[in-house]
């Protein structure tokens, strides 16, 4: 399937036979259900990391249910005990393959926090009970697919195996990894939201054709021994810039023949003759213009970034620039004497196949199976609705773009309407509260480039920074007819809006700043400025604090009309790649001086595959071009200096005071040491303090104290 034919829709493929056996209830977790529904076998199992919730939030309900409505049979085997390869075999063997997440969640990030400390809790799992996935799920539960029946084909995906989709950084063991493919063994990889691949697997393992061999499809990875004839190889495994290349006067020539010495001259191509591989440098590729459809962009291999940090920045920032589909090349890299492939990313869900997804008979609750256990992710989100997909902003230290896409994806008015109808008949509980309206963001919903053809062109990180494009459609007042239109639907009686809200984009449209404070705000609205400083703003591809201010002036001035006393919770970012100690003590005198006291506190997390963290690790910034001499980022590597960031952040709590102290001292700015509104931190402890009390502890915005207003 050539990359430039349109994609064939999602729903138009010829359904499998086993169609005949219609919806399963919930997907069978066992092999009661399966006699229960008459099935012999399972044409897939789905493996993940996630408790099985039948919802549309859930990744691995999501991908059951799709398979399904094409006619397979879908079994999931959720959380199992990866101690042996029994509980692999609850369902018996696959007919077709298995697929292998994570869950909705990398398994590291849920197991650990920011400072490496593990977690005793898990909110994909029953009863918050942690412990329930072992580290690295994708790779072990592959193994034990593998283990269970060694020649049935293994398919990974979810966000764990769509961000180790290369060679990438590990924050938790503070080294460069191969990619998962190598370790898992798996047969292929599909990254991204992962619908279009993942059919169109199925259908062709049902027609007979080998995974092995399934080479051409978007948003997947595999391992090949080598490029194939016939393609070309654009070479960025380099940061240095090649020079002008002089030709090779061919010794044998008769120079008799002319009065100067030839160069030998390419022979014609033979069209039926197989050609070679051909390597041409970047400069090149862009000056001579390559076939894309048999162009390949190679990457610096893996044995080069685990030791070279620069080159491992060189390469994240090559990966992050190929992934818009419409102009996406294909990426390779070496890992030893075999080549990772990455095909370009799967082309977007239409508007009509996004609303087919969400539309598919989910139960909307847990399996039974689950009893009466809570499960606190399911809690969060019952009753909200998502409404699109993607995000352009391309913040730095966040991974949607490469895991979902710039481009976004929505949803239509009367889908999203009727997921609230449908919410409101069979959710347990519905009191007519919709706890959200969103997705990765609040107010991206309709937000598209204003031409298709400037979209598939463009190679921008962000579509907002460092100033929102012209290109792009800012309008967001079809949401507000949305907003409207949900809060009239009966039995509803408010809505809220808890995604993240891009308020850079909210005050291109102030009816919709109006709307979303005066219907949509239940006291407190959290928005994300992550920091006050330029530095550190300019590492992560946010907007400056004179947006944040624009923002609240519209949202006080809504807020007064509305006859509401509401407040804003700002989110910051302590220890960002950028940031600098004096950074953090003029975001600490922000906050003292517009009365925010933080009850918690958000370090930066070094995800994989984000560009801060090809920042984080790498010293350099990806974000413009990398050389030897290009600009160096400070970044707060240690446990030490990463506490004195997040302290700063939380100034007004005594346990914090006598780091900071010392760091403002060495600073030379014990100036801010003091009991007056001027300074930061008083210069000694409260009477009758004791470290680590929770008697002593400071009320905040969180636990009973609103902000202070300004003066």
């Amino acid at each position: 399937m050539s990359q430039e034919n349109p994609p064939k829709p999602l729903f138009s493929y010829r359904k499998y036979w086993a169609e005949c056996f219609g919806p399963a209830p919930y997907l069978p977790m066992s092999r009661d259900e399966m006699d229960q529904l008459g099935w012999d076998s399972c044409d897939i199992i789905l493996v993940t990391g996630d408790a099985y919730v039948d919802h549309p939030s859930f990744g691995m309900a999501v991908i059951g249910r799709v398979l399904e409505a094409q006619g397979f049979r879908v079994g999931i085997i959720a959380q199992p005990d990866w101690q042996s390869a029994e509980p692999f075999k609850v369902l018996g063997e696959p007919n077709l393959f298995f697929g292998v997440a994570a869950g909705n969640m990398d398994s590291m990030i849920n197991r650990y926090t920011a400072d490496r400390r593990l977690r005793h809790d898990d909110a994909y799992s029953p009863d918050n009970e942690g412990g329930k996935r072992p580290d690295r799920a994708v790779v072990v539960y592959s193994q034990r697919c593998r283990e269970a029946y060694k020649n049935t084909p293994i398919v990974v995906g979810s966000i764990e195996a769509s961000l180790r989709r290369i060679a990438h950084y590990d924050y938790w063991s503070d080294k460069v990894r191969r990619s998962i493919l190598l370790d898992s063994r798996a047969d292929l990889l599909v990254f991204g939201n992962a619908e279009r691949a993942i059919v169109d697997i199925a259908h062709r393992a049902a027609n007979g054709e080998n995974l092995r061999e399934i080479r051409d499809l978007r948003g997947t990875a595999f391992v090949r021994k080598r490029v194939p004839d016939g393609w070309t190889v654009i070479d960025s495994s380099s940061i240095d810039t090649p020079g002008p290349v002089t030709p090779m006067t061919n010794p044998y020539i008769d120079t008799t023949e002319t009065a100067e010495c030839k160069t030998q001259q390419k022979e014609e191509e033979n069209p039926d003759a197989v050609q070679a591989v051909k390597i041409i440098d970047p400069l090149s590729a862009r000056k001579q213009g390559v076939d894309r459809q048999k162009s390949v962009i190679r990457l610096p291999a893996y044995e080069t970034v685990k030791s070279d940090p620069v080159q491992y920045a060189h390469a994240a920032r090559v990966l992050h620039l190929e992934t818009n589909p419409g102009n996406a090349k294909p990426l390779i890299q070496a890992h030893g004497d075999r080549e990772v492939w990455l095909n370009p990313p799967p082309i977007p869900l239409s508007t009509d196949e996004l609303d087919a997804v969400f539309e598919l008979p989910y139960q909307r609750k847990p399996h039974p199976h689950y009893g009466n256990a809570k499960i606190p992710a399911y809690d969060m989100i019952r009753f909200s609705v998502n409404i699109m997909r993607g995000c352009f902003g391309g913040c730095s230290f966040c991974s949607i773009t490469e895991h979902e896409g710039r481009i976004i994806q929505s949803r239509s008015h009367d889908s999203i309407v009727r997921e609230v109808e449908s919410m409101r008949d069979k959710t347990p509980g519905f009191t007519g509260v919709v706890s959200d309206l969103g997705g990765p963001t609040a107010n991206m919903w309709r937000l598209n480039c204003k031409s298709k053809t400037i979209e598939e062109n463009c190679r921008r990180l962000s579509c907002v920074y460092p100033g929102i494009c012209k290109n792009l459609d800012t309008n967001q007042l079809p949401l507000v007819d949305l907003y409207r239109d949900v809060r009239s639907v009966e039995g509803v009686k408010k809505v809220l809006i808890a995604s993240g809200l891009r308020y850079d984009l909210a005050v291109q449209t102030p009816e919709y700043v109006k709307e979303l404070v005066t219907h949509h705000v239940g006291g407190y609205l959290k928005i994300a400025p992550e920091h006050t400083e330029d530095g550190p703003l300019s590492k992560m591809m946010k907007p400056g604090v004179g947006t944040y201010d624009a923002f609240k002036k519209l949202f006080d001035k809504y807020s007064k009309e509305a006859g509401k006393e509401q407040f804003l919770i700002p989110y910051f970012i302590a220890a960002h790649p950028g940031t600098t100690d004096k950074d953090m003590m003029h975001l600490a005198l922000w906050l003292k001086q517009n009365g925010f006291r933080a009850d918690q506190v958000q370090a930066f997390y070094p995800s994989p595959m984000a560009n801060a963290t090809a920042m984080y690790y790498s010293e350099r910034n990806p974000l413009k071009k990398v050389g030897r001499d290009t600009e160096k980022v400070f970044t707060a590597k240690g446990l030490k200096q990463r506490r004195l960031h997040k302290a700063f952040l939380r100034y007004h709590d005594p346990e914090n005071w006598p780091i900071l102290r010392d760091t403002l001292k060495q600073m030379g700015r014990a100036d801010l040491i003091g009991f007056s509104k001027k300074h930061l931190i008083p210069p000694r402890q409260p009477a009758g303090w004791r470290p680590k009390n929770g008697k002593n502890r400071m009320l905040t915005q969180h636990t009973g104290l609103p902000p202070r207003r300004q003066r």
